[in-house]
């Protein structure tokens, strides 16, 4: 007699749980809303800087972020070449990348790389932070980054980026 009520009471309970459950909802193209944003560089410590980036072209700012689906927003970076390095990293941080021929790995200093190429050392920061799949390209053709503080994207209205 007693464990036919508490069959009785625990179907109550999961018809209950049944109707007040709702379906997660993963992103799509309807769902996603794109902004763009503006962030200065200047003064700013690159890894903490270029991780709010990534961040945000993600979409993880978003209530709706989806791993498996582009919900990011376009990022501008401006004066990249007021970009920060802590410590002695602008002398010993090392970039290095391959031409393709035989002997062909070059190495450069972060010091030499900012004063010939500002906007490489914001770029590389971003695109290590990124996912490595085609999921991730996409990602990365949202971010635009400026040697100087004028930038072509008036016409998209960006908003100041706060971090």
């Amino acid at each position: 007699m007693i464990g036919k009520h508490i069959h009785s009471a625990k179907s109550k309970i999961t018809m209950s749980l049944k109707q007040l459950s709702y379906r997660t909802q993963s992103a799509n193209e309807n769902i996603v809303k794109r902004e763009w944003w503006v962030a200065d560089a200047t003064n700013q410590t690159l890894g903490r800087f270029s991780s709010k980036i990534a961040a945000v072209l993600r979409g993880k700012n978003k209530p709706y972020y989806t791993p498996h689906f582009d919900c990011g927003d376009y990022v501008i970076v401006i004066n990249s070449g007021k970009i920060v390095l802590t410590g002695n990293k602008m002398e010993d941080k090392d970039y290095q990348h391959v031409t393709g021929y035989p002997g062909g790995q070059k190495h450069e200093s972060a010091k030499n790389l900012v004063a010939r190429r500002p906007n490489a050392v914001i770029e590389r920061a971003v695109k290590g932070m990124l996912p490595k799949n085609r999921l991730g390209r996409a990602m990365y053709k949202k971010l635009f980054v400026y040697e100087g503080a004028e930038h072509g994207h008036q016409a998209q209205k960006p908003k100041e980026f706060k971090y």
